[in-house]
């Protein structure tokens, strides 16, 4: 359902995940999917994240290719055009 939402609507999408306790390889996986598909539209995907969520990205090395963000205000501060 996202997917379609990043083919359809705004090239910048911020997907906060700061509430989450868990990500398992299939979470990770769709992260990976959405980010590719993102960059496919010339758009960003920042997700906001957590300490565990973060701890799981490093883990599996996605940090460097996953938009991890600490707060909204820092995932907005990283779209292209915004102030």
């Amino acid at each position: 359902m996202i997917g379609s939402k990043i083919d359809e609507g705004p090239k910048h999408i911020i997907l906060d995940l700061s509430q989450i306790d868990f990500v398992d390889s299939s979470g990770l996986g769709a992260l990976v999917q959405l980010a590719k598909q993102s960059q496919t539209n010339e758009g960003t995907l920042q997700i906001v994240t957590n300490a565990r969520v973060t701890q799981t990205v490093k883990l599996v090395r996605l940090e460097k290719f996953l938009a991890l963000q600490t707060s909204v205000d820092a995932a907005l501060g990283n779209i292209p055009g915004q102030t």
